[in-house]
């Protein structure tokens, strides 16, 4: 069963955050809800989210101040933000929430289709991250036992076996990175989105090449190239 990702909302008006719901509720991904910066914060130490929805006029800790903790802490700081804001005080008010670290800013009242689709592309790029981080454990595993470390509980395929199947399993994941980087292509999507592709088809070489080097003669002293 594959995991769904977890889009965060953040806004103090419930039914700002019901209007997120209704739009978003067509991705099938789990929303979560947060009304205020703090709240957001504290949901943010424990789960792990594809994107958060940040409202930028919120009582007390605004959104430009929530988005400053986001990208202070490590565990958090490449989540991307998508400011929402119902006010528009031009260029300067737009640089400040970039500024700020989010990877777009839209006025409110904005266009459910749009946002659905800037969301749609964050939440792919996740689950293409998560795949991949799958494939890299199962090649560490493989690795280890190659090193005489001991196969995981109830494993009975042969290195030749795993190898294939991590194989087929990196195949998957690199036709669908290759489909989305020509679908953001193709909608001249934004460059924090198209750079993300970019980042996760260069991990994904890495993770081949890793794959390669450990097939029959290929050398025993090649080294796994670094999946940071």
């Amino acid at each position: 069963m594959v995991q769904k990702a977890k889009i965060l909302l953040v806004d103090d008006r419930p039914e700002n955050l019901l209007a997120l719901e209704a739009i978003l509720s067509a991705l099938d991904q789990t929303l979560v809800r947060a009304s205020s910066g703090e709240e957001a914060l504290k949901a943010l130490l424990t789960d792990d989210f594809a994107v958060i929805l940040l409202d930028v006029q919120m009582p007390g800790m605004d959104g430009f101040e929530t988005a400053a903790h986001i990208k202070r802490r490590e565990r958090t700081r490449d989540i991307p933000i998508i400011f929402l804001t119902a006010i528009n005080h031009g260029p300067h008010h737009t640089f400040r929430g970039y500024a700020a670290g989010a990877v777009d800013y839209i006025s409110k009242p904005f266009d459910p289709w749009v946002l659905r689709a800037k969301v749609s592309v964050f939440v792919e790029l996740y689950m293409k991250n998560c795949q991949l981080r799958e494939q890299a454990a199962l090649l560490r595993l493989q690795l280890e036992g190659g090193a005489g470390g001991k196969a995981p509980a109830g494993e009975t395929k042969e290195p030749a076996g795993l190898l294939a199947e991590l194989s087929a399993r990196l195949a998957a994941v690199e036709e669908q990175a290759e489909a989305l980087s020509k679908q953001l292509d193709d909608e001249s999507a934004d460059a924090a989105a198209v750079a993300t592709a970019a980042h996760l088809e260069r991990k994904l070489t890495g993770l081949r090449r890793a794959l390669d080097a450990l097939e029959p003669g290929a050398g025993s002293t090649q080294s796994v190239p670094s999946q940071n």
